[in-house]
């Protein structure tokens, strides 16, 4: 995909906005790309993460997964799915594919992305995304829940330090957003809130534990002791490969 990406904005009764899009994926984008409904039959709910606001979707693109962005945690149960307004910049949408096009520019594992857009009405925005759907993909969560030797550790370390030398700190790296595919490829999704760094160990190791934490949780505790284990694997990887 190119680094560089169209923007078409627009302006009505609905509010005033934006969508990126790649123009060799997406040739006429409009508000309509973001609507489950017009989908119909081609839009299928993701069953795990995103919030109850994912969905698999078909067209001429091919497979793709659009995701409506929602506010999670206290604020999600007041303000469900409204960002305030802070300028063009700063929309989490656009942030989002904006840095998606330049990891897939480096190489980088990631959904190539197809559009984003928002929408504002007075202060606040809502905001969608469209990226590529990786075929055949199953979540590190998913292979901790059949067993600790079926994640591939070494080469988890290795992908992630491949993110950190190129200066990306993943906001939520977590084990539902670690991907391997059938071919043992692996892959980072849900770059939301994500940037490019300045290199420092702090927030590199930072990244690291909060994927820890994340293993505990979908782990069964009597194999606390073998998840550290293999966790160290998984550094020791990522170190000879960060180096």
């Amino acid at each position: 995909m190119r680094s560089e990406f169209d923007v078409l904005r627009f302006s009505g009764r609905s509010g005033d906005g934006a969508i990126a899009f790649d123009a060799d994926r997406i040739a006429a984008p409009s508000s309509e790309l973001f609507d489950p409904q017009q989908w119909q039959q081609a839009a299928e709910p993701v069953a795990s993460g995103g919030r109850g606001s994912a969905w698999f979707v078909r067209g001429g693109f091919g497979d793709g997964v659009l995701r409506h962005y929602r506010r999670g945690g206290l604020v999600g149960r007041l303000i469900r799915d409204r960002y305030l307004f802070l300028g063009e910049a700063r929309v989490r949408s656009l942030a989002e594919f904006a840095l998606l096009a330049r990891m897939t520019g480096l190489g980088l594992p990631v959904p190539a992305p197809l559009a984003a857009g928002y929408c504002r009405q007075g202060l606040t925005y809502r905001a969608d995304i469209l990226v590529e759907r990786i075929a055949d993909v199953r979540s590190l969560a998913e292979l901790v829940g059949v067993g600790l030797d079926a994640p591939q550790w070494a080469d988890i370390g290795r992908l992630i330090a491949g993110f950190h030398r190129a200066g990306v700190h993943h906001a939520d790296l977590n084990a539902h957003n670690v991907l391997m595919d059938s071919s043992g490829r692996h892959y980072l999704i849900d770059f939301d809130r994500s940037r490019i760094r300045i290199q420092a160990a702090g927030w590199r190791q930072a990244n690291l534990a909060r994927l820890l934490r994340s293993l505990r949780k979908v782990c069964p505790r009597q194999q606390a002791s073998g998840l550290n284990q293999r966790f160290a694997s998984l550094q020791a990887a990522y170190r000879d490969a960060f180096l």
